[in-house]
């Protein structure tokens, strides 16, 4: 029978062994499942035309221009399935009308366009105004969408037009605000503009 000094010495030299496999094997990071994480491209000094195809008197195919996009700060998001592009520092567009002059106007704190779909949705502080009549909406949220080129929202707006302000919920209009249309009036107000007497 082997004496314990030995045992000791077989059970040391085991250990060892062991420690020095452990040591010799690699250690295996395991890789990141799920969706990967897109970083966003980072856009300074955004300026954009819009425009939609249009044929020329001889047939040749060109672009219409309807509207010029303007902000300051814009993230770009590649997405594979569903790109969109986000304006978190405010968005500006101006419309043109047919002869190429400025007829309406948008501004908004926020903005998200949906690329293969067309739309941008607009939020905080939202603001549209046709220059020549001089009407205005302001709202909460906004949907744009260029295809039909409309406005809707069913949240709540006031619309400020030279003799009254109009109230309500929910609202479609077209882009240039040439007209519009609200889909619950809760209310009416007035204005000096409106030949009421003055107090």
């Amino acid at each position: 029978m082997p004496s314990v000094p030995l045992i000791n010495r077989i059970l040391l030299l085991a250990v060892v062994a062991c420690l020095a496999m452990a040591c010799g094997q690699k250690k295996t990071t395991a890789k990141p499942t799920g969706p990967r994480k897109i970083v966003p491209e980072e856009v300074d000094s955004i300026v954009s035309m819009l425009s939609e195809p249009s044929t020329d008197p001889h047939n040749k195919l060109s672009a219409k221009v309807k509207g010029k996009l303007t902000a300051p700060f814009m993230l770009d998001y590649p997405r594979p399935d569903t790109p969109y592009a986000e304006f978190p520092r405010t968005l500006h567009v101006d419309f043109y009308n047919d002869s190429m002059q400025i007829e309406s106007r948008l501004d908004a704190h926020y903005g998200k366009y949906y690329i293969n779909q067309d739309k941008v949705f607009l939020r905080d502080s939202v603001v549209v105004m046709n220059i020549i009549k001089k009407d205005t909406v302001h709202c909460r949220t906004l949907w744009w969408d260029q295809h039909t080129e409309r406005f809707t929202t069913d949240d709540p707006v006031r619309i400020y037009t030279p003799d009254k302000i109009l109230y309500g919920n929910g609202m479609e209009a077209d882009q240039n605000f040439r007209w519009y249309t609200i889909k619950h009036m809760t209310g009416m107000v007035l204005t000096a503009g409106s030949g009421i007497p003055k107090q």
